[in-house]
């Protein structure tokens, strides 16, 4: 009773809802570049090398800065606008405008400024390669999905074949016509195949949990995918994917062959602009600025104070020998500053120049950067050197893969037919008692194994031969 329950669950949890959308894998591929977050992570890169860029392209232009002061100095203190020692509050205000344009710098500007172009291109690219990258990964899964579910019809119909010898066997106990024996063997072997049968719909399951995965789609919401027969798959032939072929495409068409190739010259230019550093730079500048100050320097007389009579000497006045006296008169003065925007307008100034920046000494960070900038050259040379060995590799590899389990797939094919003659014949013996359960159960294994072995190869040729299609520039499709 509980193999059957088991069996009927086993059933149950393989049936998807019949209302439930099935994704193809054209929508699932979409639907993984849209929302893939290790996608949008490298868009965001390829954003961020490119505001560098026109940040970079902008610093040739000259620079534009207005600065201002607003303050109050108290004690002994020279005053802004008159450059008199003060020791009165005094509020003042400063204002300026400078501006200062590289004129020369033995073009490490310019290659910086290309080197950010080319980087920025790489970075673009690579979020093509990255999202080629995710196309592989799914429909490699996507397979994966349908190659677990031709594992689960293999052992659900293993599961209803042991079931009716089982059924049969007990009806010949009952008659007395076999031993029990035999029933005990075909019912221990109907246990194993429905372990075997939950298994499979485990390994089912997880397949789809990870296409999720890649897909960021909520692991608990309801999923499937459509289930095209493996053998309805098109693919083109060997004749049409010859490595060799594939290869001089796939250095055409990969972003990661541009990846390599942008980031190279990045680098070249990068060198450049490191060298340029170590020769004289030159530049102009220029600037206005103005000043207002609340220090009342100016004054006018507005007022006379007599002060009193001081005596001076003695002297002859009109024939007499008086004394002489002097009247003191004190001014009174008003001092005042001048209204603000008259200040700014008198006080308005300008300047220009040009400097030299020669670089002598500096602890030698300019020729270290030129060295590093050209050991970073040949590090991006034996990158882009390794991708191709490796892209090369992994032609050949799918091609070997692919002609191998194509010739796996012919052999399995005339061993599925020997095993199912062999099988037919075992349950014909079997049934009139002259062929033992273990005999039978291996006759059943035999015709179980050949036919993963059918399955393995076929799924495996086809995914070896969209890799290769993929190299070629044919994209991916089922």
């Amino acid at each position: 009773m509980l193999k059957k329950w088991l069996i009927a669950f086993c059933v149950l949890i393989s049936v998807p809802a019949l209302s439930q959308e099935k994704w193809d894998l054209k929508k699932s591929v979409e639907y993984a570049l849209a929302n893939n977050i290790s996608v949008k992570q490298q868009d965001i890169q390829a954003k961020l090398a490119e505001l560098t860029y026109h940040q970079s392209k902008l610093s040739k232009y000259p620079n534009l800065n207005f600065n201002t002061n607003l303050g109050v100095n108290t004690g002994r203190n020279i005053d802004r606008t008159t450059n008199q020692f003060t020791t009165a509050k005094t509020f003042y205000n400063t204002l300026g405008l400078q501006s200062n344009v590289d004129v020369f710098n033995f073009g490490s500007k310019k290659n910086t400024i290309q080197a950010n172009l080319y980087e920025m291109q790489a970075a673009i690219a690579a979020v093509e390669k990255f999202k080629d990258d995710i196309a592989l990964n799914v429909s490699g899964a996507y397979l994966q999905i349908l190659l677990n579910r031709e594992l689960v019809a293999i052992n659900r119909l293993q599961v209803k074949q042991t079931s009716s010898q089982l059924e049969n066997t007990r009806k010949q106990v009952r008659a007395g016509s076999v031993p029990e024996l035999n029933a005990a063997q075909l019912d221990a072997q109907l246990a194993l195949d429905s372990s075997n049968l939950v298994s499979a719909i485990g390994l089912e399951q997880q397949s789809l949990l990870f296409l999720k995965a890649l897909l960021n789609f909520d692991a608990g919401a309801p999923f499937d995918i459509v289930t095209p027969p493996i053998g309805l798959i098109p693919v083109l032939s060997l004749a049409e994917l010859q490595p060799e072929m594939v290869y001089g495409l796939a250095l055409k068409n990969l972003p990661q062959q541009r990846v390599n190739s942008l980031r190279l010259l990045s680098a070249q230019k990068n060198a450049d602009a490191a060298r340029g550093a170590m020769y004289p730079s030159v530049s102009l500048g220029a600037g206005i600025d103005t000043r207002y100050s609340s220090f009342k320097g100016n004054a006018d007389v507005t007022d006379i104070v007599f002060r009193g009579v001081n005596p001076i000497g003695f002297g002859i006045v009109k024939g007499t020998n008086d004394t002489v006296q002097q009247f003191a008169f004190d001014p009174v003065f008003r001092t005042y500053s001048d209204p603000y925007f008259s200040q700014l307008k008198n006080n308005f100034g300008t300047g220009a120049g040009f400097s030299v920046s020669v670089p002598i000494f500096n602890g030698g960070s300019a020729k270290t950067n030129w060295q590093r900038a050209k050991l970073n050259i040949r590090n991006y040379e034996l990158l882009q050197e390794q991708d191709k060995l490796n892209l090369k590799n992994d032609i050949y590899k799918a091609y070997t893969d692919a002609v191998t389990s194509l010739q796996k797939f012919n052999a399995s094919v005339k061993a599925i037919e020997a095993a199912q003659k062999a099988y037919d014949f075992s349950v014909k013996r079997f049934d009139i008692g002259l062929l033992n359960p273990l005999d039978l159960i291996t006759a059943q294994s035999n015709l179980f194994r050949v036919q993963l072995e059918k399955n393995f190869a076929q799924f495996d040729y086809v995914f070896k031969m969209k890799v290769l299609e993929f190299y070629k520039g044919e994209g991916l499709k089922l």
